[in-house]
């Protein structure tokens, strides 16, 4: 009988570790699980933390496009305005030209003439005006200026031991800048480096 009560006793002992045991591996699995939560929750918020950087990249990438598209669109549109009249304007060049011409030819001594030619300057200076208002301005290089490729095409070299190489010597026809830009260069005759040997 004395027996009896001590096997419940250990039943109950064996019945209590195998329960704690359990409760154990219980807590272990429970505490493991939590874990591996824990890190798949810090991987999903790393992913959504670069997914973030990179969409404020591109965000920062967008904005500065837009900010050179606008630019580049003022550009234009201010070229535009600037620029609109260049091939109206070099198509009214040669009518400046052929007064200047006419100008030239006139026989000045002739009395009859006069009011014609004064007519004509008039006229010319009024075109000359006219394209001023407008942002063009003459190019026309007196005698002795150096040469400028920007602004004049030399049409012949001329050796001249008194003058300067590459320095003007005759302005053949004016040139002209809308804006700044070279709507048309000036043409020009220059002197040569070293003169003509006559004694030969």
């Amino acid at each position: 009988m004395s027996n009896e009560p001590q096997d419940t006793q250990v039943e109950e002992q064996v019945e209590a570790a195998q329960e704690a045991q359990q409760a154990s591996t219980e807590n272990t699995e429970t505490v493991n699980e939590q874990e591996q939560k824990i890190a798949e929750l810090e991987a999903k918020l790393a992913q959504a933390e670069a997914k973030v950087t990179e969409q404020q990249d591109s965000v920062v990438r967008a904005k500065a496009e837009v900010e050179n598209i606008r630019r580049r669109s003022a550009q234009d549109v201010e070229k535009a305005h600037k620029f609109a009249l260049e091939k109206f304007a070099g198509e009214l060049l040669p009518i400046v030209d052929n007064l200047q011409r006419a100008l030239d030819a006139a026989d000045k001594s002739n009395e009859a003439l006069v009011p014609m030619i004064e007519g004509i300057e008039l006229t010319q200076k009024s075109f000359d005006s006219t394209l001023a208002k407008f942002g063009i301005e003459i190019v026309a290089p007196a005698q002795g200026d150096a040469l400028n490729p920007e602004l004049h095409q030399a049409m012949s070299m001329i050796p001249n031991p008194d003058v300067a190489p590459n320095a003007i010597i005759d302005c053949l026809q004016k040139g002209y800048t809308i804006n700044g830009r070279l709507l048309r260069p000036a043409m020009v005759i220059v002197s040569a480096a070293g003169g003509v040997d006559t004694q030969a």
